[in-house]
């Protein structure tokens, strides 16, 4: 029986992992506040690799408050880069795979084509950096990686853009939502279930599916419209708060200030994943959100 290490259990996607990886083996969750799941101490996490010994780390774990690493940028990169260190290196020495999640925010958001995983990555925040930067250490660690780089995640469990604008449409009666951001709305759910089932092929042996990844459902959308998407399907599913909301009107991301600078690309070619799969087995991104909303909704 396999044996798995998640860091980052509560977070969207390790609350994801926990189901999906149950039916493979042993799992040993831990989140921040566990001794050995906590990144900022990052040699304490390499002891508790090296005293499980699993056969594969999944790190959910991740720094990602966007805005607010633009001035805490010391822990960002702790978290998101330096701790992957020793982390990496447990890995190697236990020989386990290490699996890790990155982002769109690498590249710099130019352009209107999808990003494949060769492109040259140019972050325009210290989140996108920070994240890069993380993604250089596996790769030179020489330890046995997936990396996934994905974007827009939302599921059920934890805060995402989904539940905010369910929160906000019971009481606002218009909304302003940004139009020019461009991707790739990603749940929780398909990213588990994606990175568990390669996984699962490279400890079975196809270990020429190391490498990078562009984790991505397919098709795409901006805030605005993927807002007004959310509104319109909650009620199509009678959901049981009453929805005000009347309005959601595009504006451009100059007329909503951040302190951390969005890209305006943010799509992701997934053609390299889907080579992996059985065809038309990866759907579009509403696909994926109608199943998220449907549980919300409690339908």
């Amino acid at each position: 029986m396999a044996r798995f290490l998640i860091l980052g259990k509560n977070g969207q996607v390790g609350w994801e992992l926990q189901r999906a990886l149950a039916l493979h083996g042993e799992v040993l969750c831990l989140g921040r506040h566990d001794e050995g799941g906590d990144l900022s101490c990052p040699e304490k996490v390499a002891i508790a690799i090296s005293n499980f010994s699993p056969d594969a780390v999944f790190n959910a774990a991740a720094y990602t408050a966007v805005d607010k690493a633009e001035t805490d940028n010391e822990e960002a990169y702790l978290i998101n880069a330096q701790a992957l260190q020793p982390v990496a290196c447990a890995c190697k020495k236990v020989g386990a795979l290490l699996i890790h999640y990155s982002t769109d925010y690498v590249f710099d958001g130019s352009g209107l084509t999808p990003r494949t995983e060769d492109a040259i990555p140019s972050p325009v925040n210290v989140y996108g950096a920070s994240k890069l930067a993380g993604e250089k250490v596996i790769r030179d660690s020489g330890c046995s990686s997936l990396i996934f780089r994905t974007s827009w995640v939302y599921g059920v469990h934890g805060k995402n853009f989904i539940k905010t604008i369910l929160r906000l449409g019971q009481t606002k009666e218009s909304l302003n939502v940004v139009n020019d951001q461009v991707g790739t709305p990603t749940s929780a759910e398909f990213i588990a279930d994606v990175s568990t089932a390669l996984a699962m092929r490279v400890l079975s042996g196809e270990k020429s599916l190391l490498g990078t990844y562009h984790l991505v459902p397919n098709g795409e959308t901006n805030w605005c419209d993927f807002a007004k998407w959310i509104i319109s399907n909650a009620r199509a599913l009678n959901y049981p708060l009453t929805l005000s909301v009347q309005n959601i009107k595009g504006i451009p991301s100059e007329e909503y200030p951040t302190p951390a600078k969005r890209p305006l690309n943010s799509r992701l070619d997934n053609n390299k994943l889907k080579g992996l799969f059985p065809k038309q087995s990866i759907h579009s991104w509403d696909t994926y959100a109608k199943r998220v909303l449907t549980e919300l909704a409690g339908v």
